[in-house]
């Protein structure tokens, strides 16, 4: 499985054609978080033509599963925060959390913000923006 972050998702949204052509050669099962699905919403309705970006985001979002906050994903978020704070390698719950429900699927996170993932240890990631 592959989870698409944030900043795929907006690249999708924005006919970014490379992403969108990944996107369609992937065999593998395709899905995203709850924290994306709200990012996505928050901008949108934060946006100058929140009505139209709020259907196109809501559309979007109906093509692929939403993965929630479970249990293992939970455990997952907590180790992980606990090792990151010991290091002196803080990064935002967000990632984090998008990171942890990764882990806790054994997905493979789809992102361009390599700078904040790479920190955690044993997150596949894959970069479809920047190759």
């Amino acid at each position: 499985m592959k989870i698409l972050d944030t900043d795929v998702c907006i690249e999708i949204l924005r006919g970014n054609e490379k992403v969108i052509e990944r996107r369609r050669e992937v065999d593998d099962d395709i899905a995203t978080t709850w924290i994306t699905a709200s990012e996505l919403t928050y901008g949108a309705e934060k946006s100058g033509a929140s009505d139209r970006n709020l259907t196109l985001v809501t559309e979007f979002l109906g093509t692929l599963p939403i993965l929630g906050l479970d249990l293992p994903s939970a455990l997952e978020f907590g180790r992980r925060k606990v090792r990151l704070e010991r290091a002196g390698m803080r990064i935002a719950d967000a990632d984090l959390l998008i990171a942890a429900i990764t882990l806790a699927n054994g997905a493979s996170l789809v992102t361009g913000n390599r700078r904040h993932y790479e920190r955690i240890e044993n997150l596949r990631i894959e970069d479809w923006i920047r190759g």
